[in-house]
């Protein structure tokens, strides 16, 4: 396909028109690119307790209990033996505990564990570890025990403190073994403190990072947001965690689809199991288990009759990984802008959380000049809604933008099949046939080209005779082909345009064609395979191979062929078409020179008549896509589409909402029968 030669510049435009063409493009450079981020999409801080209301205590030398630990102190005289012998105190107070099963004195005794490891965190770590422990095993009794029911109120304050308890002590426990690289799946701790042992054990129940996933982990409570709108979290139980893994994959044809250092939220969660005789001396020793799970797949836990719901944030391990990528959004899509041959960021079609079966794709497309990054603001508020975290999963495209949009289009049609081959190669998942396509500006016109069939429209735009009538080597037909015939993706069921220019922008004029021409080197295998046919065929092509080689922003022109043949080519009938349009009612230099529209699409040009849904948003072209009311219509569209394939799609194959077990609250079997031991490295 081909744009039709232009008078040439000088003879068009004289050096004013030339100054503000320039002008306009550089504008348009900065609404496209101006929504790309910082690289700082964290900030680093304390972490924040503040939540444990009177429990956080004046300093870590402190020991002035609660007002009801020091009741519980009074009542069995030892609120002044605590003053100089705290540790004495909770052993007899761990004796007490047995004969009177109070949930007060559990609490009492949960505090105080918890005032101790302070103390001691700075002279010794490991006794620090051992008190952060028992006091997180005292407040998962509390709270649970059945013993403790009768003394138990859930409506008392005391309760949720207890929750704050386990957490705020889980978490200083978990910090101190994670500086010692203690904190893995498949290691184990003994702990001891008073008259009691404990064994703290570490499993994985995550499904994609079994013991040998996990590369290094960070502690969400150590970061506050800073590059996306919304902070999505849910509180409960345990210590939400951002895990950076090592492998997701054994596969590696799959592993190649994931980000070069993808993170995902965890949240760890301590569970106590039956005390048990060990050792020579057959003394009893609770066990301790700390789980690591998914909270996206698994936001909740069963304890005994009780469903748990975790504690979990899944926007900070996003942002974790996004301040970490190793280039900047505003780097990348310039180098795919300008250098598409030659950038040196790894292009592809990635999927941004571990595949799972059951769930149905939603891939992303963005458009000229940007990157992946620009959707994280919509996969961030998605993927924060119950239902679609439930049944969909996010992927997306990343390509080099100067491209021109039909090479791009073919490119990603490959993909698409690949990544199915290697998912699915016996084509049993359902899911995969019902992938809903979002694209942003140019992304929208790559989407379509993935649900249309070509015929000969496009070979037409460029040449004198059929294909098939051609002289042409294996590859280099397999190239023309693979460009300018193509048929509809059948696991494409719903398209969803923003703010796509249908029919051309008025920012790709004569001007800015010329300007990039300059700039945009064009992709040397497309030049190369037409070069080929050409110089075999001289009568075959229409113009010369450097005007059938178009930049992005000549193909983006009003009226340009390959605008033309897209809307000509028949949609598939399977398909649905969505689309939202932006409209800023700025009255700047730009908006004069575009017109009606976003700023940089007209109006006129980004409506279509095939769709079943078309908005206007308030907004203009950079900014569309995360807006909150164009997040809204995208979350209305995968709603009604799930609710459309529910009987086609087996809804329920994601992950069980909770771990089950025994009537009393713990698993069934422990992980692991055998002796206690310590594993390097220590404290």
């Amino acid at each position: 396909m081909t744009l039709q030669p232009a008078p040439p510049f000088a003879r068009r435009h004289n050096g004013v028109v030339f100054l503000l063409s320039f002008v306009v493009i550089v504008w348009s450079t900065i609404l496209l690119v101006g929504g790309c981020q910082s690289s700082h999409w964290l900030i680093k801080k304390q972490p924040d307790w503040s939540s444990f209301n009177q429990l956080v205590y004046r300093d870590h030398n402190s020991l002035e209990p609660s007002p009801r630990t020091g009741q519980v102190l009074r009542q069995y005289d030892l609120a002044e033996r605590f003053k100089t012998h705290p540790e004495q105190v909770l052993r007899q107070l761990q004796i007490i505990l047995h004969a009177e099963n109070d949930a007060h004195i559990l609490f009492a005794q949960a505090e105080i564990s918890n005032m101790l490891a302070k103390r001691s965190e700075n002279q010794d770590e490991k006794k620090a570890f051992d008190f952060y422990v028992t006091a997180a095993a005292d407040s998962f009794e509390y709270l649970f025990g059945s013993k403790f029911a009768s003394t138990r109120n859930t409506y008392d304050p005391q309760f949720r403190q207890a929750c704050d308890l386990y957490n705020e002590s889980l978490d200083r426990a978990m910090r101190l073994a994670n500086r010692h690289g203690g904190l893995k799946p498949g290691l184990q701790h003994f702990c001891h403190t008073g008259s009691e042992s404990i064994v703290f054990r570490i499993t994985s129940h995550v499904d994609h990072l079994r013991d040998d996933g996990f590369k290094t982990f960070a502690f969400v409570s150590d970061y506050e947001i800073n590059g996306l709108s919304n902070h999505y979290r849910t509180y409960g139980l345990g210590v939400p965690l951002i895990a950076k893994r090592a492998v997701f994959e054994k596969n590696q044809q799959i592993e190649s689809h994931y980000p070069p250092g993808m993170s995902v939220p965890v949240t760890a969660y301590l569970r106590m199991h039956p005390s048990r005789r060990m050792g020579p001396e057959g003394a009893m020793i609770r066990e301790a288990v700390l789980e690591l799970r998914d909270p996206l797949r698994t936001p909740t836990v069963q304890v005994a009759d009780r469903v748990v719901p975790l504690q979990s944030d899944s926007t900070t391990p996003l942002a974790y990984f996004l301040d970490n990528l190793e280039y900047t959004d505003t780097a990348a899509a310039t180098s795919g802008l300008l250098r598409p041959d030659q950038t040196p960021y790894p292009g592809g079609l990635y999927m941004l959380e571990p595949y799972q079966p059951g769930k149905i794709p939603v891939l992303m497309v963005h458009g000229i000049w940007a990157t992946p990054i620009s959707w994280m603001t919509m996969f961030n508020d998605l993927r924060s809604i119950p239902e679609i975290r439930k049944h969909y999963q996010f992927w997306c495209y990343f390509y080099p933008t100067g491209e021109p949009f039909v090479y791009t289009a073919a490119d990603l049609r490959e993909q698409m099949v690949q990544l199915r081959e290697i998912l699915d190669p016996q084509k049993e998942e359902p899911a995969l046939e019902q992938i809903v396509m979002v694209g942003h500006s140019m992304g929208g016109l790559i989407s379509r080209l993935q649900s249309v069939d070509s015929g000969d429209l496009f070979w037409q735009q460029i040449a004198e005779q059929p294909l098939n009538m051609a002289k042409a080597d294996p590859e280099t037909r397999k190239q023309i082909e693979r460009l300018f015939f193509f048929r509809a993706n059948p696991a494409v069921r719903r398209v969803v345009t923003i703010a796509t220019p249908f029919s051309g922008s008025d920012l790709s004029n004569s001007a800015t064609q010329w300007l990039g021409s300059q700039l945009i080197e064009p992709p040397k295998l497309i030049m190369d395979s037409l070069q080929k046919l050409k110089s075999e065929n001289p009568k075959l092509l229409k113009t010369d191979v450097a005007d059938l080689t178009p930049t992005s922003l000549e193909m983006l022109a009003p009226g340009s062929a390959a605008l033309k043949s897209l809307a000509a080519a028949p949609r598939a009938p399977w398909v649905t078409y969505h689309n939202v349009i932006g409209r800023t009612e700025s009255k700047d230099f730009l908006r004069r020179v575009t017109g009606d529209g976003d700023g940089v699409v007209t109006i006129s040009s980004a409506q279509a008549d095939d769709v079943v849904s078309e908005i206007i948003v308030d907004a203009d072209h950079h900014s569309i896509h995360r807006h909150p009311r164009t997040i809204l219509e995208v979350r209305r569209i995968l709603l009604e589409h799930l609710d459309s394939v529910r009987p086609a799609v087996a809804s329920d194959i994601a992950s069980p909402q909770f771990a089950p077990e025994t009537p009393d609250g713990r698993l069934s079997s422990p992980p692991d029968g055998g002796p206690v031991r310590s594993l390097t490295p220590r404290f």
